[in-house]
């Protein structure tokens, strides 16, 4: 443990209405006084003006959206309410908080891919209050909104629940059909205000604003009160400081839940990963399989003899020491951390393996409904989840979170976290740091972990890709004419002129109308750009699991091993014309990792400027990628184990990047020779890649890099990176503002780690399509120290 941060408990800070809500409102809220966000959120919804409210977990936020629909439901005539949550699982569970208030004449229902035809008829027919997801808005009710007149006449309200989710291609999507949810509802003469709730992101009004296209007020000013929280950065040991090799982040996350679960602690643990997801959690169970069996051993209850007990399986394990530079009381807290009190231990039964789930997409409806259950009823003591449990599903009193490496964001990272002591108790949080650049940089920096202002959230709604698919369904809602230029602005003759040339829009009498067959709603994936999806069989057929199509050439090829519910599954064969994965059980202790071939060609330059005594541009590019075989490594010691041939088809993307360029003269004043010279520049593109996440709301998986020693468009040594979606989703454009800043970054995380030519931490990159070769550390520190001294 490298350091300790204590958040003290705060008290709540109350406020008041400007006029009382109507009494069967406020009985059905309950007494409980409303914090000072809350009563400022009231008043501006009541008043029409639309809000986002960016305050922490448990902090209240869906009681203010419930208070002013309860009271459009009593005004005359009554109002109806939207409200739009990311996952299933969060309108069901928005849905028993609703129904529970008991306020008079609401009638709630959700309304997903989930709900029965004839139940959705009756949620039609009866329903003023609606739970949604944004696939199910843009493929269900949109296209036939005619069945849903009455309600949308009296749309009062749109809820948007987890704003803060709604970044990239996902994000820049849902602002489309959100404009078209204000354009079908003001045909039939409403206009809804709109209510978002988020958790804290940086400028979170600029992003509401962005996506509903209204002015939206900012509500920050949390008054809700919160218990004592511990947050722990914990490193993995450094196993060969040469190398820079450390233990694993899995393992470590595994041994830090496994030790909470044993002292009592409800504990969700966090990956990054399907396959982490499954590693840990299976990890889990045989350690806690372990502790049980040496409960059973002991031949009596006694004192615990020190000389008897190996630090590496006690309580938070060896590595969980402090300096005492970083705090005065490091016995103390390791205490804390670690010793349940008497009354928890009491309370507390021997746990075991069947204690411990895995959660994550891909699983079957059954599968995650059983587990939500599972979790929300106490059965089980440990999850462990990928960010599909981050969102604000209340899953009862957590005491302890476990983040098994960076989630990628800091406003992700304090969603996780927030995740325990929802019930105002002590709570711990655990950042396991992984191997990567931004993980080892926070290491070293571990202030900024609790001092850095979140990053501001980025979509593209002109992105051509996103933009004319969704103006396409609008026609279908709508016949398109020049009064739409409220809903779409200047991007709107364009787009209608594309659709148009490509015999997908038709103009009649001043208006454009869609020609197709049927609505173009179901070619549209919201969350992907594709509504591809390959399906995962056995050999009979039976499901298994889904991944999209963009990713099944690096997930499901020929001879991947895939992982689901603990199981590992080997892919026999993939076709991608009738997108199915065919797979058989396997059982071996190992993992693939695809290679690829890259190239990239720059379309058009929009901007450029002098970073240092480099050249930073920004533009359009197309990037080739073509997966040519795969590794096969050991699962402990990442050992390769052989390699493999694919003949896969290539993929190419046309998208937004940033890109440095470099004279000779910077090059020859590094002394960085024509040998050395590709090595340098893939090690800064690694490093740069790494530490993106510090200056824009991604992770590095949103992201790609081709490096090159002399580019034919450039004329010159070039380092890329990419936008990873179709058309650019805003990162490029944040990258290349970050500039200095960036590069001052990628040098830091380079020269303090202390391997000696090169590890994960620094200049490796777990995706590297060519295996990590060449790379020359010791060459980019020379060639980014050239760069930035430009006195």
């Amino acid at each position: 443990m490298v350091h300790l941060h204590r958040i003290p408990a705060r008290p709540a800070r109350y406020g008041s209405l400007s006029r009382p809500l109507p009494e069967a409102v406020a009985t059905a809220l309950g007494p409980q006084p409303l914090w000072i966000h809350q009563a400022q959120a009231i008043d501006a919804l009541r008043e029409g003006t639309s809000v986002v409210i960016a305050t922490g977990t448990a902090s209240g936020k869906s009681r203010c959206y419930q208070a002013v629909i309860g009271e459009a439901l009593m005004a005359s005539p009554p109002g109806t309410a939207l409200l739009v949550f990311p996952t299933k699982a969060l309108a069901q569970d928005q849905l028993r908080a609703l129904t529970a208030l008991g306020i008079p004449g609401l009638v709630a229902a959700t309304y997903d891919g989930d709900t029965s035809p004839e139940a959705r008829a009756w949620v039609r027919r009866h329903a003023n209050v609606v739970l949604t997801n944004p696939e199910m808005l843009h493929h269900g009710m949109l296209p036939f909104h005619g069945r849903w007149s009455t309600f949308l006449r009296r749309l009062s309200y749109v809820v948007v629940d987890e704003l803060h989710v709604l970044r990239g291609i996902f994000g820049s999507h849902v602002g489309h059909v959100l404009r078209r949810v204000r354009r079908v509802a003001a045909s039939y003469g409403a206009g809804p205000t709109f209510c978002f709730a988020s958790a804290t992101i940086g400028d979170p009004a600029r992003l509401a604003s962005a996506l509903c296209g209204l002015p939206v007020k900012a509500i920050t000013d949390d008054g809700s009160p919160r218990g004592e929280r511990l947050l722990a950065l914990w490193n993995p040991p450094l196993l060969d400081a040469d190398a820079g090799f450390r233990a694993s982040a899995n393992g470590e996350s595994a041994r830090v839940t496994a030790a909470l679960v044993g002292l009592g602690a409800r504990t969700v643990t966090f990956t990054r990963s399907r396959r982490a997801t499954e590693t840990v959690s299976a990890d889990i169970r045989r350690r806690l399989t372990q502790m049980a069996a040496a409960a059973l051993t002991a031949a009596a209850p006694r004192d615990p003899d020190p000389a008897d007990t190996d630090p590496a399986d006690t309580a938070l394990g060896r590595s969980a020491t402090l300096s005492d530079a970083n705090r005065p009381n490091a016995e103390q807290d390791q205490a804390a951390l670690a010793e349940p009190t008497p009354d928890e231990r009491a309370a507390t039964a021997e746990p075991t393996a069947d204690m411990v789930r895995s959660y994550r997409a891909g699983y079957l409806p059954s599968e995650r409904r059983a587990i939500e259950a599972d979790l929300f009823e106490g059965r089980i003591r440990a999850v462990v989840a990928t960010s599909a449990l981050e969102l604000g599903v209340d899953i009862g009193g957590l005491d302890a979170c476990v983040l098994d490496g960076f989630p990628g964001t800091f406003a992700s990272m304090w969603q996780q976290i927030g995740r325990a002591g929802r019930d105002q108790q002590h709570s711990v949080a655990v950042l396991v740091a992984g191997n990567d650049q931004l993980d080892q940089w926070l290491m070293t920096h571990p202030t900024e972990a609790v001092t850095r202002p979140p990053e501001p959230v980025v979509v593209n709604l002109s992105n051509p890709n996103v933009l004319l698919p969704h103006l396409a369904c609008a026609a279908f809602e709508h016949p398109l004419s020049l009064d739409d230029e409220r809903w779409w602005g200047d991007d709107l003759g364009e787009g209608v002129r594309q659709l148009v040339l490509d015999d997908r829009l038709r103009l009649r009498d001043g208006r454009a109308y869609w020609q197709g067959r049927g609505t173009p709603a179901p070619g549209i994936g919201l969350r992907s750009g594709s509504s591809d999806v390959v399906r995962i069989v056995d050999a009979g057929d039976r499901l298994i699991g889904t991944v999209d199509a963009a990713r099944a050439l690096e997930t499901v090829h020929p001879g991947a091993l895939y992982l689901h519910l603990g199981q590992q599954w080997h892919v026999e064969r993939l076709d991608l014309d009738e997108l199915v994965a065919v797979v058989v059980p396997v059982d071996l202790d190992e993992y693939t990792q695809v290679r690829t071939q890259m190239g990239v060609s720059v379309l058009s330059e929009d901007a450029n400027t002098m970073v240092g005594r480099a050249r930073l541009a920004m533009g359009a590019v197309e990037v080739v990628n073509h997966v040519v075989g795969y590794e096969r490594r050991d699962s402990r010691t990442r050992e390769l184990l052989g390699r493999e041939e694919l003949a896969l088809p290539p993929t190419r993307l046309v998208t937004r990047a940033f890109w440095y360029t470099l004279s000779d003269a910077v090059i020859d004043a590094s002394r960085v020779g024509p040998a050395d010279l590709p090595g340098t520049l893939h090690a800064v593109e690694h490093a740069g890649i790494g530490i993106l996440p510090l200056f824009a709301i991604c992770d590095r998986w949103d992201v790609g890099g081709v490096s090159i020693a002399h580019h034919e468009d450039t004329g010159r040594p070039s380092i890329f990176v990419y936008d990873g979606y179709p058309g650019g989703v805003g990162i490029a454009e944040l990258g290349f503002n970050a500039g200095r800043r960036h590069l001052d970054a990628t040098l830091a995380v380079i020269e303090r780690c202390p391997c000696r030519s090169g590890c994960p931490s620094c200049i490796q990159s777990p995706k590297c399509g060519n295996g990590n070769e060449p790379l020359d550390k010791a060459g980019a520190v020379a060639l980014l120290r050239t760069i930035l001294n430009d006195r």
